[in-house]
């Protein structure tokens, strides 16, 4: 910038045309302002070459005061120059924003108008364009973007150049850039400030069925649809709006990805209280499988609490995984074995539920799964069974001693002849041809 301006000091003894210059306010004259540019010369500033100062910014202007000018014209009538601030300030701006473009630098620019293409911004006297497609919040098709520009005047918003041409009298700038590249650095901040395991406040910035995103102050975090509330199936878009004020429990910071998880249920740890209360240890409980680990088995009580089946209280015997004797859907008997209030978790066993169990009507498979439901939970959960199987048959069990024996049959003798072999296998006796004893 200092380039184009004349040197510290310097009073310009001939402006001519072009000249950037520093003058000194002499005081207002009507709506035009008279500038002394030194050297016994005086220039004089229409309302129309001011019009990148808003009327604050000609209000403060008082007698005295230093300001750039652009001489428009030295030859003008009665001996005057023309002069320019908002030239001066364009000349100095296409400086800065190449300066600006190159260094990739984020600044606020205050918009000024709009048209269908987008938003007018005015950056230090140099009139710039934010294409539709870069503008943070706008919504809808076309049409309904263009509706929404007209919101936008005014307003004072981040921006980066993207693209800059003097020759062509062209600057593009982006919203979306410039608020990408400063959430990236918030980001990081955060990602240094935040710590697993505490809770704090965010706003909803996107619903989507998976989950709702909340920005903690310049990064999101997903709260996974699990962890949304301690009530089960629930609909993210009818629970929350966008803009909204949620509190919310941080579950895991991974720096490598700068991914952040989070839990708005857990922020709230009294909703889980209220709902174990009504369960105790050594209770068994019906409970759906919902997610099967290498470690163990994941299953649903009644109600919108979950607990753990650790893979070594899923049976008797060794097994390497959970899907060797349940599966996910699978409606167990559970049995509470541990109810830890601080950590939010409970212990649950198939294992030790299983005699209670059958005494119940629950039926096993030879792999300890579940083969059929006790007919009052089956239709708790609304599972249609068949015919229940008929109950085994009484094993056979010895004769108490001293019971009669029942008669053997006499045994055949043994066959001595060919002829004799034949009739013995057809079943032919001696009482068949008559008995000669």
């Amino acid at each position: 910038m200092e380039a184009l301006l004349a040197e510290e000091g310097r009073e310009p003894l001939n402006p001519q045309r072009g000249d950037v210059i520093e003058g000194v306010v002499v005081h207002w004259s009507g709506a035009a302002l008279i500038v002394d540019v030194g050297a016994k010369s005086e220039g004089v500033v229409h309302p129309e070459e001011m019009r990148s100062l808003d009327i604050p910014d000609r209000e403060m202007l008082k007698t005295g005061d230093m300001i750039h000018v652009y001489v428009t014209d030295s030859e003008a009538e009665g001996g005057a120059l023309e002069l320019s601030i908002d030239r001066a300030r364009g000349e100095q701006g296409w400086h800065e924003l190449q300066r600006r473009h190159d260094a990739g630098e984020v600044f606020d620019g205050r918009v000024t108008g709009s048209n269908k293409g987008g938003l007018l911004v005015n950056v230090e006297g140099v009139n710039a364009f934010v294409p539709l497609s870069q503008i943070v919040g706008i919504t809808g098709d076309r049409e309904q973007a263009i509706a929404q520009l007209s919101e936008y005047e005014g307003r004072s918003l981040r921006f980066k150049v993207i693209e800059i041409n003097r020759r062509r009298n062209r600057v593009i700038l982006s919203e979306r850039a410039a608020v990408q590249e400063w959430r990236a650095e918030q980001k990081d901040r955060l990602l240094d400030e935040l710590h697993e395991n505490e809770i704090r406040t965010g706003r909803i910035t996107s619903i989507r069925p998976f989950g709702v995103f909340v920005d903690l102050g310049g990064a999101d975090g997903l709260a996974h649809l699990s962890e949304l509330s301690w009530e089960r199936d629930v609909d993210p878009e009818a629970m929350f709006t966008i803009g909204q004020s949620v509190n919310v429990y941080i579950t895991k910071i991974d720096k490598d990805s700068k991914k952040i998880g989070l839990s708005i249920r857990r922020a709230s740890p009294e909703q889980w209280d209220e709902v174990v209360a009504r369960f105790e240890v050594g209770q068994m409980v019906p409970s759906t499988v919902t997610k099967l680990v290498t470690f163990g088995a994941f299953a649903r009580l009644e109600g919108p609490v979950e607990g753990l089946v650790h893979v070594s209280e899923l049976a008797d015997r060794r097994i390497t995984h959970p899907r060797e004797v349940v599966v996910e859907g699978d409606i167990i008997p559970a049995k509470i074995v541990r109810i830890e209030r601080d950590r939010h978790r409970l212990g649950l066993s198939l294992r030790q539920a299983r005699t209670d169990a059958e005494r119940a009507g629950w039926m096993f498979n030879s792999e300890g799964g579940i083969a059929r439901l006790p007919d009052d939970v089956a239709e708790q959960f609304g599972i249609e069974q068949g015919e229940a199987p008929p109950p085994p048959p009484p094993s056979e069990e010895a004769a108490p001693a001293g019971a009669p024996q029942p008669a053997a049959e006499p045994a055949l003798p043994a066959p001595t002849t060919a002829m004799e072999e034949a009739l013995q296998r057809a079943g032919v006796t001696d009482r068949d041809f008559g008995s000669n004893g």
